[in-house]
């Protein structure tokens, strides 16, 4: 049996779960609106629309979620403290949607937002859904700081990449900016009574990636550095290499811990694709590797870019990862990988 919960039209038995879920939208900062959420006891999902279910909630751990089908995937955590979100999706009319979603899990203020690269369908949701939240102020300045949205975490490079030098126009608008970031590997929040480590990987997709870790539920948000529809979508004018992406992925192997004798253990969500585990991450960085020393192979032998795109060096692993239309090709994924090779540092 699957649940239905309609913002706008409820009957007599529904009327008082409206009026709640109202209040609560209205005490964090959200604006109400019409939306019908289902939500499928039996596999724990809350879908966002009753007509499109493909942007939806699926349970990671207790207080982890992820959210698909908004752009990049989203994670969210929850508890006593408020929501945190690792990403925001593409944005635009996908935004609503995601809060429609928040909502249902926590009626709790959105505090941090994490973004673990500058990507625009990782970063997209950045302006509405901070401005829906706030800031944790305390001490003398509680109550000082007004209109002030929840904080935007990210590496320095993120922050390079979003804006602009004084008299440029910047890619992205200045409120959907990061408003905290970092230059160290590592940097470390506590929140929702469990440690929170955003570990920094220096030219794997882009120079700014950042993979975050929950200490305590045991999950990874990988970002872009691991996926499971796709070969890595590297950006060499953004600092790219594929050398980068692989050291990414082992990062992520030294903290991750299968459950014995089984899959499980520590749950790791990629940058698009299913929930994962360790195992999954052990195949894609051991086809990423395979991968990247035949290309090597090649270029040690003198062969041109043309010449490597021709000799089918992924066709073993092109049916599950490979495309040849749309945004991220196999060709533009070989041309990534040789060209971040060759390129001297």
């Amino acid at each position: 049996m699957k649940h239905k919960l309609a913002w706008t039209t409820f009957g007599a038995a529904g009327l008082a779960a409206a009026i709640s879920l109202s209040a609560a939208g209205r005490s964090a900062g959200y604006v109400q609106e019409s939306r019908t959420i289902i939500f499928d006891p039996q596999q724990k999902i809350y879908y966002a629309d009753a007509t499109d279910k493909s942007i939806r909630a699926l349970p990671v751990r207790d207080n982890v979620w992820m959210i698909v089908g908004a752009g990049a995937n989203i994670t969210v955590q929850t508890g006593d403290d408020g929501v945190l979100l690792v990403d925001t999706g593409a944005g635009a009319a996908a935004t609503q949607k995601v809060q429609s979603l928040v909502r249902q899990l926590s009626t709790k203020t959105v505090r941090y937002i994490l973004n673990t690269t500058y990507r625009p369908d990782h970063t997209g949701g950045n302006t509405d859904i901070a401005k829906a939240g706030s800031i944790i102020i305390g001490g003398n300045f509680a109550g000082q700081v007004r209109g002030q949205g929840a904080a935007i975490v990210a590496h320095e490079n993120v922050l390079g990449r979003m804006s602009a030098p004084s008299g440029k126009t910047a890619p992205t608008p200045s409120n959907a900016w990061p408003t905290e970031t970092f230059y160290t590997p590592y940097h470390d929040l506590y929140f929702n009574g469990e440690g929170i480590k955003m570990i920094h990987q220096p030219n794997a997709v882009t120079d700014g990636d950042s993979i975050v870790y929950f200490r305590r539920s045991d999950v990874i948000s990988a970002g872009d550095i691991f996926q499971t529809t796709t070969y890595p979508m590297i950006d060499i004018k953004a600092g790219g290499t594929i050398n980068g992406v692989i050291a990414g992925l082992n990062q992520i192997l030294e903290v991750a811990i299968p459950k014995e004798k089984q899959e499980g253990g520590t749950m790791v969500i990629p940058g698009r694709g299913r929930i994962c585990d360790e195992a999954d991450v052990v195949e894609y960085r051991d086809m990423l590797t395979i991968v990247r020393d035949r290309i090597q192979d090649a270029i040690k032998k003198g062969r041109t870019l043309q010449q490597v795109q021709a000799a089918g060096l992924t066709k073993d692993y092109d049916p599950r990862y490979g495309s040849r239309t749309g945004t991220w090709t196999t060709a533009m994924f070989i041309e990534a990988a040789y060209e971040s090779l060759v390129k001297k540092p």
